[in-house]
């Protein structure tokens, strides 16, 4: 593994990779297979049996770790399969403080399937670091913060947050996904796990399913380790090659997001078929300056925002109309993409809330692409015309 003095870029290319031993091979090879011979019992190269670890995926996990300035990475099945992991350091009675504005498959998993249980969460505005202590008490084990949130792009103070964790004795996990480890390194604000769905910016081509862990601690690490192993939902070794692959152009991706959304943000913000926009490299955004403390290089590839029309089928036209974007779920690939949240990524919430956290019908989340952003630009404003 690079010297993790190395900057973004080496890493991105360099960690956890190196030459073939065998061959001399500079990417690593895809070792599909599920077990490994043995000299004799219990005496190996290293690996066993693919559940437990293979090589392919133990370069991803390791490439992950050094990008987000952490020792220990795993590699899962997917996002959710990763945040399964997390939960099940969890045991019944214990309760979880999350943010209110939260993706709707965790949401889902939490509140449908680890709540039956017997584990309690809360959500909670994380903007008000009062309402978060206020909730706090001896069955309290864990904070889960999303920053940006999904999908109101709204930004926690992840270094408060760790402070406020640590203090009482909590576990701070950090869902990275909208920010990438380009943009974030909630382990350097005080994280205790970071999660990622590498299905999206990290893999970057949306061509792959994957979620990843990351931690600094041991402990901690050795925990997550026996449940990806008794669980079983591990990345395919193909799978992690592909997200490897796709991690070494993740800087140059993301400048362009980031250029991009930073141009369509602003576009949206003066056409005048637009109620609101929602991105946090806007000045007047609620927390601009803790986004621009902890978001170290840019404001990234999301936005979301409304438009001035209330029913859902003139809605659809307008989504229908649009050529380079498309409508599909999911985010962070090189192409641009367009979602309806109430009917899409958070159709699991009540109606009453996906309002309550400012989730309306007439709410759109845009994953801005890697195009040509006139092009962008230009496929916005004939749909928009529709308004």
């Amino acid at each position: 593994m690079p010297n993790q003095n190395f900057k973004f870029a080496t890493k991105a290319i360099h960690a956890g990779c190196q030459p073939d031993e065998l061959t001399g091979a500079v990417m690593p090879p895809i070792y599909q297979t599920s077990t490994f011979a043995q000299e004799e019992p219990g005496v190996h190269k290293g690996y066993e049996y693919a559940r437990a670890s293979n090589p392919t995926r133990s370069v991803l996990e390791d490439n992950i770790a050094a990008l987000e300035n952490a020792q220990y990475g795993l590699a899962f099945a997917s996002g959710m399969a990763a945040i399964d992991c997390v939960m099940k350091l969890l045991k019944p009675g214990d309760e979880v403080i999350s943010t209110n504005d939260l993706y709707g498959g965790s949401y889902r998993l939490f509140t449908k399937v680890y709540a039956t249980y017997g584990i309690k969460f809360h959500f909670a505005c994380m903007q008000d670091f009062d309402a978060i202590d206020d909730l706090i008490n001896d069955k309290t084990k864990m904070i889960w913060v999303e920053t940006p949130t999904n999908p109101m792009l709204n930004i926690i103070d992840i270094e408060l947050a760790a402070m406020m964790a640590h203090k009482n004795d909590l576990l701070l996990v950090v869902d990275n996904t909208f920010a990438s480890p380009y943009l974030q390194n909630p382990i350097d604000l005080g994280a205790d796990i970071v999660m990622h769905s590498a299905t999206k910016y990290l893999g970057g081509h949306s061509d792959v399913m994957l979620g990843a862990l990351v931690t600094d601690d041991e402990e901690i690490a050795q925990q997550l380790y026996f449940h990806q192993n008794a669980s079983g939902a591990i990345a395919a070794p193909n799978d992690a090659w592909l997200v490897l692959r796709g991690i070494k152009t993740l800087h140059l991706r993301m400048q362009r997001h980031c250029e991009n959304a930073l141009e369509i943000a602003h576009f949206l913000r003066g056409h005048s078929a637009v109620e609101k926009v929602y991105w946090p490299g806007f000045e007047d955004h609620p927390n601009h300056e803790v986004a621009a403390k902890q978001m170290l290089r840019g404001f990234g590839g999301m936005i979301s925002f409304t438009l001035k029309l209330d029913e859902y089928e003139a809605i659809k036209k307008v989504l229908k109309a649009l050529d380079v974007f498309s409508i599909a779920e999911s985010l962070g690939g090189v192409e641009s993409l367009i979602g309806h949240p109430a009917s899409m990524s958070h159709a699991a919430l009540t109606k009453e809330e996906r309002l309550a956290n400012g989730i309306s019908d007439a709410l759109l989340r845009m994953s801005v692409g890697i195009e040509d952003v006139q092009d962008l630009k230009a496929d916005l404003e004939n749909a928009l015309s529709l308004v």
